[in-house]
């Protein structure tokens, strides 16, 4: 059996962890197991299931500036009582040069995976913009959710070489159901994301606030939990719609949840791929996104970009777009296939652990 060892920070619910969570599902795993290091030991959500399924989650001191020595040293002494690691798959890019040396030393296979194109602003971007410039140079395996992040991270030299493999995230086309929420009768906008500034909820309830003058039994269904959501609830109560606003916090269910939408709202102001939007189409939904968002989440006819700025704009879009459809060969013909991911990621490994012990 291949051990492989996934760098993802924390097992909360998001992007890349939903993304991988959906591959390890659905993997052989009498052939291909995961485990995974994280250095956010609070933020466990999926801790629980990976125990479950066979995986293993080990805790790492978290990078803060001044601890790069440390860093190193608890990498390299992981190494040394756990041989049996060929490969690290790491998701985690803001400090991954530190320890990426660490594992090749060892003789460990490693992939670094970029889910974003953006490390946010101000001095803490800043750094890590510096500290991810070698990674492009480190890696044995240049991964991307898209192209945009992979160009991003790596440079479009590295994304024309044949280190760089790019991996849609992968999802599962089977049919979803309606879940029951209490909102027969509903017209019902929804989203999916942390709530955190790059997932702009605040321009998104201002929208939400010209649909409910225009239709107040109309509801906004909020999938998430973050630093933000009380602001947000607030702001919800300040515009008068908080009756209407449905925030679920962190759920496993998330197709299901789906299924209780009628059109699905991203307003982000940055994202890498988002998952969530594929998801969506997968479920037959509507979307309107923010034109900050990669084109390569438009595989079907249900999207539509829009700007940022106008609320009324986006709320016209968001009442007229209501004809679901069902997209499901759209998706696994642009790659989005939870097959697809799962086969391209176990003929790597295979050939990742086959290098590593020669």
């Amino acid at each position: 059996m291949i051990r492989v060892l996934h760098m993802i920070a924390s097992l909360d619910v998001g992007g890349s962890q939903t993304v991988m969570m959906n591959i390890y599902r659905n993997i052989d795993r009498e052939k291909i197991q995961f485990d995974f290091v994280i250095d956010h030991p609070k933020e466990d959500y999926f801790a629980e299931e990976i125990r479950s399924l066979g995986g293993r989650v080990f805790t790492m001191p978290a990078f803060h500036g001044t601890n790069a020595g440390e860093i190193k040293r608890d990498w390299n002494n992981f190494f040394y009582t756990h041989p049996e690691y060929t490969i690290l798959h790491s998701h985690t890019r803001s400090y991954a040069s530190l320890y990426l040396p660490v594992a090749k030393a060892h003789g460990v296979k490693t992939i670094i995976h970029s889910h974003s194109t953006s490390t946010g602003g101000g001095v803490k971007g800043a750094v890590k913009a510096v500290m991810q410039l070698p990674l492009r140079h480190q890696a044995d395996v240049l991964m991307a959710c898209s192209l945009d992040a992979g160009e991003w991270l790596y440079g479009k030299k590295a994304c024309q070489s044949d280190r760089f493999i790019l991996l849609p995230n992968g999802i599962d086309t089977r049919e979803r159901y309606r879940r029951e929420l209490g909102l027969e009768g509903r017209y019902v906008i929804g989203n999916v994301g942390r709530f955190y500034d790059v997932k702009n909820h605040t321009f998104l309830l201002d929208v939400f606030e010209k649909i409910h003058e225009r239709e107040p039994e109309a509801m906004l269904l909020l999938v998430g939990v973050g630093p933000l959501q009380q602001q947000m609830a607030q702001k919800a109560v300040q515009l008068g719609v908080a009756e209407q606003v449905i925030m679920t916090g962190n759920r496993d269910d998330v197709p299901e949840l789906l299924g209780a939408m009628d059109v699905f709202a991203f307003p982000s102001l940055w994202e890498g791929l988002p998952m969530t939007v594929v998801e969506a189409q997968a479920a037959g939904l509507p979307c309107v996104l923010s034109d900050t968002i990669t084109k390569e989440v438009n595989v079907s006819p249900l999207v539509e970009y829009l700007p940022l700025g106008d609320a009324e704009q986006w709320a016209d879009a968001l009442l007229t777009r209501r004809a679901r459809m069902d997209v499901s060969e759209n998706i696994a013909r642009a790659g989005f296939d939870i097959r697809s991911s799962v086969r391209r990621l176990t003929e790597l490994y295979t050939e990742l652990d086959r290098a590593a012990r020669s």
